[in-house]
């Protein structure tokens, strides 16, 4: 009860959809418990976070400020409804583990479950496992149902003005209708432009001064007018004569189930009218228009993206000099920027100059690599008995369930009679949920050392070499290295700045020491990494993600 009372907690909330509308009573649902819990155990919080991010990967800026703040000492425990708001892939879910059995995080409390630094770390991992999976699975889920709604003719996307989704429907059952109040309004702009005595403009005006035409209200918003360019969208819309396109932007295009408004021939017309074809024309960029960074950085001024331009200059003897800039787009009018463009030569030099901040020694990775290599050798030693244990296991469990079903199910059989029929249902279930579980810790203790090493390898790999990748790599590298080293990047003053990812934070901090440990120890008499000549730097400055005391890997 003591270090409960002196344990500071930060209340973390998060749902996963960014928009408002959506999920909107998640976050209060989550606090109102947790302040209530809080209130009930005698929980010192000294602040409440919220979040509306998806965990599905890292870098959410809330989450990372968090644990820059347990670092600092603010606070020492986390309160949050389960584990899977606070991580739902490996890095973060490592980052959480490892800094609770490193005692940065005394405590974790949930809802239903408090976890310590000296637990049992297995069921945290199956836990954050469990929920990293459920991502994962989630996504092959809605990819398989969204491609088998378009093989039914379906469009997997909110219906277009005219038509109405069908939530009211069973899933797997929702279609598209045309709707009563909009679908003839609809026609009725097609049959405008047909007649080929109306503009867009013209047409504009007639949608909202005299057919008063709305899209269909959303939730808590109400509907509006169409805009200048929604309707030469919606004009150029194949869906309205039954076709879509799925993906976006992908080209490949289906046919629709739904009802045409207008024929193909009519479409055709339209778009000879407005000036352009039914068919759309790709639009390649040529080699030297690719622009490397376009959609990372951000202006630190208004906060609006940073694109990029290609400038060419005429020299008065016939020489023509190329350049590329970057610069603010300052889309937000009401925000004045007056950040000026960068050139791409001097953007170069500056993530050159962050590389140089990471870069470790051939010496240094070697060391790291090795390390690696004998932590999956005797994790691979150490876990084949137990390996072999839960293997039996499950042989035991399978063929459990496999009589079970065989005494009960057997024509005749007299076991029919000793347990009814929901008896029987029960079992079978506790016998798959049991089975499940142990072939999910099967799958884990198979593969996560591996991807851990290959993982930690890659990176050490990255920090040592990505300065010379960059150098000599294509435009495609060069955004891939510069994606690669952390996030909020932010151009201001013609300056880069970014926020480095925690592996790089860490080896930043604890490189020149162990640097000097490896001169040291390769300048000695004695071999490097005996047991008389170990680093006196402790392993976990490496930034390594390291196993825990049960050797189960982190990420």
């Amino acid at each position: 009860m003591n270090n409960t009372q002196a344990t500071k907690y930060i209340l973390y909330a998060r749902k996963s959809s960014e928009a408002e509308d959506r999920q909107a009573a998640s976050i209060d649902a989550q606090k109102d418990e947790l302040l209530k819990i809080a209130k009930d155990q005698g929980l010192k919080v000294v602040d409440i976070l919220e979040e509306s991010q998806s965990a599905k990967k890292p870098g959410r800026k809330v989450f990372n400020s968090m644990l820059e703040r347990i670092y600092k000492g603010e606070a020492n425990g986390i309160l949050c409804w389960k584990l899977d708001r606070l991580a739902r892939n490996p890095v973060d879910g490592g980052q959480i583990s490892w800094m609770l059995q490193q005692s940065a995080i005394s405590q974790i409390v949930t809802f239903g479950r408090t976890y310590y630094p000296t637990d049992n770390v297995l069921m945290m991992q199956v836990e954050l496992g469990m929920a990293n999976q459920f991502i994962r699975d989630l996504s092959v889920n809605v990819k398989r149902g969204l491609q088998k709604k378009v093989r039914d003719g379906w469009m997997p996307s909110g219906a277009p003005i005219g038509y109405l989704n069908t939530p009211n429907k069973e899933k797997g059952y929702k279609t598209l209708e045309t709707d009563p109040e909009r679908f003839p309004l609809v026609r009725r702009l097609f049959d405008l432009i047909l007649t080929g005595n109306y503009s867009i403009v013209q047409i504009w005006n007639i949608s909202r001064k005299e057919l008063n035409l709305k899209t269909v209200p959303r939730r808590a918003i109400g509907g509006h007018h169409l805009s200048r360019s929604g309707v030469y969208a919606l004009l150029s819309n194949p869906f309205y004569y039954g076709w879509f396109e799925f993906p976006l932007h992908s080209g490949n295009w289906h046919k629709g189930a739904h009802e045409p408004m207008i024929t193909k021939d009519e479409f055709d017309k339209v778009q000879k009218i407005m000036g352009r074809t039914s068919q759309p024309r790709p639009h390649k960029l040529s080699q030297e228009r690719l622009f490397a960074f376009t959609g990372l950085m951000r202006c630190g001024t208004c906060g609006c993206r940073i694109t990029a331009q290609a400038k060419e200059k005429h020299c008065k003897n016939g020489n023509v000099h190329h350049y590329i800039y970057y610069n603010c787009t300052k889309k937000k009018y009401d925000t004045p920027c007056t950040e000026r463009h960068l050139e791409v030569k001097n953007l170069h030099l500056q993530i050159k100059g962050i590389l140089k901040d990471i870069k470790i020694s051939e010496e240094y990775r070697d060391w790291a690599v090795k390390h690696i290599h004998e932590i999956r050798k005797n994790e691979a030693e150490s876990d084949s008995i137990a390996l072999k244990t839960k293997h039996k296991e499950c042989e035991e469990v399978t063929q459990q369930l496999q009589s079970l079903t065989l005494n009960f199910t057997a024509p005749g059989n007299k076991d029919r009679s000793l347990i009814s029929d929901q008896e029987y249902q029960t079992l079978k279930s506790d016998l798959l949920k049991r089975k499940g579980i142990l072939e999910d810790e099967l799958k884990v203790k198979n593969k996560a050392v591996e991807q851990w090493a290959e993982l930690s390898e890659a990176t050490f790999d990255f920090a040592c070499y990505a300065h010379i990748w960059f150098e000599n790599g294509d435009e495609n590298i060069k955004r891939a290295i510069l994606a690669c080293l952390g996030s909020n990047l932010i151009i201001s003053g013609k300056k880069l700045t970014i926020t480095y990812s925690s592996f790089f934070l860490s080896l930043i901090k604890a490189r020149d020491a162990i640097e000097r440990e490896i001169e040291r120890a390769r300048t000695s008499e004695k071999p490097m990494l005996t047991k008389q000549n170990r680093l006196s730097v402790p392993v976990s400055s490496l930034g390594l993600r390291r196993l825990d005391s049960n050797q189960r890997p982190i990420a």
